[in-house]
């Protein structure tokens, strides 16, 4: 049979379209045309392909006039995964495998020039993408990329380590394909394996809060974030513990379910960034302030996930925030009222969760000592005014939590016992969110619209006294509603069925941390 149809995948976003490979040979002067809007990775296949065929002791058609379309026609394709769908095509047009046996399989994989299969990014997110469209087609994956793979329930994954383990389970009895391959070449026994979910390894530690001394305040703040979904913004001068506070700020979130991990690795694997020690864990993205707009919302093209989809069920940390350029933080704006980010290229759109937990830490001013009892601000109120001015009032109304991190004096470092645990707050923090899913099947942070009017159930006491505050100091729709929901995770916390009014004060100081830096 001189045609043959394989199966594969190529990767747009978090989707996995389907991709037909065709290959046909006929008579003619001998060639090697691939179609089918290929990018150079793809394209680069046909060397690969030739290479691994031959060093495998397989026979390459090299009399034959080779084409293969990789359709659709109008879907990108890029990366080295379409290498092992190509390879299997032509072996199965020239008639050494049995081309039959393919339709119920997927493949994927990039091949060395000696055959082995390499791994390729987004097998997980494929898988999923599989699972999600309940499509029961079995997938083939090099060794590594399997693994992922296997990690989405009710997945059947095989992994092959060399071209010939390929081969060896779809050649037809007798085939002339494998007579005559030595010890070097031939496929290991352990080479095709169906592959299950592999056991959850032990979670690497993560850093302690009880290693933070003092700081009751921030570490309320952080309690009352991690309870309620919602971001915060650490204010105070360097070396004062705001990175300290942030590094340990995922530890306070409760458990990954299932479908969270899997969607959070997905979006790793995509940008080979997923690791199966670090399976279950709630992702921290630490981003340098020098990273542009693309890097942290993603783009390109084909477009790619960037730091806060990475970051999707768990923290994003944006250190010395004011530094980051003003395009990058504004890009935060949307995602941040929305959970997702909508990538729109001339071709193609893409789009990405990006659920995550804003930790920013800037310091009050440039010199970073506006406010300080140790050391004296060096900077004029117009240096000031300018340096708080690079966070827009449209992104501080976004953030939640306004938290001043004061500097400890050395008595208090040295003499103070250590924090509460980690695992102490984090009991809270599960129960807090316990209520809130119990009462409305979300956290504080996601109500919007009628919802808060609905379960916030404040006093005629606080709701006097919000209305009266939220008109002195001039606070937006969005910034009262914030307080509110504020005011609503502490509620929770303190297991009460109604938001009070001691709730609704504390959740006002949470929204004036810059103010008070820059009071005269």
């Amino acid at each position: 049979m001189s045609l043959s149809l394989v199966q594969s995948r190529a990767l747009l976003g978090l989707e996995a379209a389907k991709v037909t490979v065709e290959v046909h040979l006929a008579n003619g002067l001998p060639s090697f045309t691939l179609v089918g809007l290929a990018d150079v990775e793809v394209k680069e296949a046909r060397e690969r392909v030739r290479c691994a065929i031959q060093n495998a002791n397989l026979e390459f058609p090299t009399n034959k006039r080779i084409t293969v379309n990789l359709a659709p026609a109008d879907l990108p394709k890029d990366s080295g995964r379409l290498d092992l769908p190509i390879a299997l095509g032509i072996l199965a047009a020239s008639g050494q495998i049995d081309a039959a046996r393919l339709a119920e399989y997927e493949f994927a994989g990039e091949l060395s020039l000696s055959g082995e299969l390499r791994p390729v990014r987004g097998a997980l997110a494929t898988a999923l993408a599989l699972h999600t469209g309940q499509v029961s087609a079995k997938l083939v994956l090099p060794p590594g990329s399997a693994e992922e793979a296997a990690l989405v329930p009710g997945a059947q994954v095989y992994r092959a380590r060399h071209l010939l383990d390929v081969v060896r389970h779809f050649a037809p009895p007798g085939s002339p394909a494998l007579e005559g391959q030595d010890s070097a070449t031939a496929a290991s026994d352990d080479g095709w394996a169906r592959v299950h979910a592999a056991a959850p390894t032990a979670s690497a530690r993560i850093a302690d809060m009880a290693d933070v001394k003092g700081q009751a305040g921030a570490r309320r703040a952080l309690e009352i974030a991690a309870a309620g979904g919602h971001s915060v913004l650490l204010v105070g001068p360097p070396g004062s513990g705001k990175s300290m506070l942030a590094q340990r700020f995922a530890g306070l979130l409760p458990e990954m379910t299932t479908d969270e991990a899997l969607q959070s690795a997905a979006i790793g694997s995509l940008n080979g960034r997923f690791s199966l020690e670090r399976w279950g864990q709630r992702p921290t993205c630490s981003p340098h302030h020098s990273a542009s707009a693309v890097a942290l919302v993603g783009g390109g093209s084909p477009p790619r996930p960037g730091e806060i989809s990475l970051a999707h069920h768990g923290v994003l940390f944006l250190d010395e925030l004011p530094e980051f350029p003003r395009a990058a933080l504004e890009a935060l704006r949307e995602p941040l009222e929305t959970g997702s980010i909508t990538i729109s290229r001339a071709a193609r759109r893409a789009e990405f969760p990006a659920r995550f937990q804003l930790i920013g830490a800037m310091n009050p001013c440039p010199c970073g000592y506006l406010g300080s009892t140790t050391h004296a601000c060096r900077c004029t109120p117009d240096q000031v005014h300018r340096y708080q001015s690079k966070l827009s009032g449209p992104l501080m109304d976004r953030i939640d939590l306004h938290v001043e991190v004061p500097a400890l004096p050395a008595s208090d470092l040295l003499n103070a016992p250590s924090g509460e645990s980690t695992a102490h707050i984090q009991q809270r923090c599960h129960a807090a969110r316990e209520r809130a899913a119990r009462r409305q099947g979300k956290t504080n942070q996601a109500l919007a619209g009628q919802e808060i009017d609905a379960h916030a159930r404040l006093d005629p006491a606080a709701l006097k006294f919000l209305q009266s505050a939220s008109a002195q100091l001039g606070w937006s729709a969005r910034g009262t509603h914030r307080v509110l929901k504020i005011a609503r995770t502490i509620a929770d916390l303190a297991d009460s069925e109604s938001t009070q009014l001691t709730h609704v004060a504390e959740a006002m100081q949470y929204r004036r941390a810059l103010q008070r830096a820059v009071a005269p």
